[in-house]
């Protein structure tokens, strides 16, 4: 058999894997929307580097966009096979994918006002909203911890991966030429501390393996809580400086864990008493959706539930839904806290209230989660003191933060202890994915010191004989 690395091959976004047996029959393991790849983003999601339609099968391991956010455009290029998920992924897939066809629409159309105005041709978004019902369509669900066999060479079993609520590890065993090979794709791995998931669960033995390495050379700071580097962001901005505290937020995960530490926060009366503003209708869908799945928490959220039956919600908060209430944001001269998506800040609401409040010392933009360097959030990490939003140039006049400690990734150390599970000489091949190329060379040498002799870091479209 083969497997080749469609996506997230020396990067962190796009990711796609694609296994294909002796007999012809292919497998993909996650169909994701490459993200903040600046020039580079619009070619590499229309580029395969394979026939969708000859794809048999497609396991998704989680619904975020990097990893599921081009499955309409499969389907609309002629795919035709089954979509396996988790039954939380399902749902949380269904309404992201329908957002981001809803995004693309609504960006083409500016872009291709200005590609009109200077003679070029009109570019079409990468699916529509009807392309990702159709896609919907072909979803089925599988609960953790049961093989299923989906013909007569392969079966899988997903495991919980404590990412966001319904991720999960990937692992295949493959019946080809009389023997059988066990495959592993953890998908992404999350913390072992997470403030609302279960942790990452141990796997069975595997021969080869894909592993993601997002953080693969950093350590998340364990002694400073969220709720306390929250509470230290809002006091500066909006009670030191009276402005705005400006969050961009990853409807799924991200979000949730903002809400659950600022209850926290009101818990313990220490909640300043201002107004809080999730800006972003499919965040609050998505935390409806969260809400759904209590068995996928921890113990300390279990215990939260005992005595408070919304651990989401306090005083202060507010749900923004219609555009109107969005743009009145930025008329407003009160101090208070915006929560809204994107969080690379690449699209969505956030880019709006971003360029509307970048230029004012009284602000702050806080970035709570990895972005690709090349995204708006990355750049403004990176220092840039002037930056193009819309077309227009702004001078960066606002504090830019970041609190790296809220990933729902996990460091070397989380995805060491992922790996702890097996026995590192029986695995043949373990590729490392998801992630940038230099992060990736650092976690291949602690992997080899870990004791795996074959570590592997493909390059994009590279194809290997397993």
């Amino acid at each position: 058999m083969k497997i080749a690395f469609h996506g997230a091959a020396r990067v962190v976004t796009g990711s796609k894997h694609l296994l294909t047996l002796d007999n012809g029959k292919k497998y993909l393991l996650d169909c994701g929307m490459f993200q903040g790849m600046g020039a580079d983003t619009e070619s590499l999601n229309r580029n395969w580097g394979f026939a969708p339609s000859e794809i048999n099968y497609l396991i998704l391991s989680h619904a975020h966009i990097d990893h599921s956010g081009l499955i309409p455009k499969l389907v609309k290029d002629g795919f035709r096979g089954r979509i396996f998920c988790t039954p939380a992924t399902k749902e949380l897939a269904s309404v992201l994918l329908e957002d981001s066809a809803g995004i693309q629409e609504a960006d083409i159309k500016y872009v291709n006002k200005k590609r009109i105005a200077e003679g070029q041709t009109y570019l079409q978004p990468l699916y529509s909203e009807e392309d990702a019902k159709r896609a919907n369509d072909l979803f089925e669900t599988v609960e953790y911890d049961t093989w299923l066999a989906i013909d007569d060479n392969v079966q899988f079993m997903y495991t919980d991966a404590g990412h966001i609520i319904g991720s999960a590890a990937v692992h295949l065993k493959i019946n080809e030429n009389g023997k059988q090979t066990a495959l592993t794709f953890s998908g992404d791995v999350g913390r072992y501390t997470d403030i609302i998931l279960k942790s990452p669960e141990k796997f069975p033995q595997a021969d080869y393996m894909l592993i993601e390495s997002t953080y693969g050379n950093s350590l998340h700071d364990p002694d400073v809580s969220t709720p306390d580097l929250l509470l230290q962001w809002i006091e500066k901005t909006c009670l030191d400086k009276k402005g705005k505290l400006i969050i961009p937020a990853f409807s799924v995960g991200r979000t949730q864990e903002i809400l659950f530490a600022l209850n926290q926060l009101e818990i313990e009366n220490k909640l300043p008493k201002l107004d809080y503003f999730v800006d972003s209708p499919l965040s609050i869908t998505v935390t409806e959706i969260v809400k759904k799945y209590p068995k996928l928490f921890n113990n300390n959220i279990q215990s939260v539930l005992k005595t408070d039956n919304d651990p989401f919600a306090f005083n202060g908060l507010k749900y923004i839904q219609s555009v109107a209430e969005s743009k009145s944001l930025n008329y407003r001269n009160e101090p208070c806290v915006i929560i809204s998506a994107s969080g690379m800040a690449e699209a969505g609401r956030v880019k709006h209230h971003i360029s509307n409040n970048i230029e004012n010392s009284r602000n702050t933009i806080l970035m709570v989660g990895y972005c690709e360097p090349h995204s708006l959030g990355g750049k403004l990490i990176a220092g840039i003191k002037e930056i193009s939003i819309f077309g227009v140039l702004h001078e960066v006049h606002a504090e830019v933060g970041s609190i790296r400690s809220m990933s729902a990734h996990g460091d070397y150390k989380d995805l060491l202890r992922f790996l702890s599970c097996q026995d590192a000489k029986l695995v043949k091949k373990l590729f490392i994915v998801h992630g940038d190329y230099e992060v990736q060379q650092a976690f291949h040498e602690t992997l080899t010191d870990a004791g795996f002799a074959d570590v592997v870091i493909p390059a994009l479209h590279q194809e290997f004989a397993i």
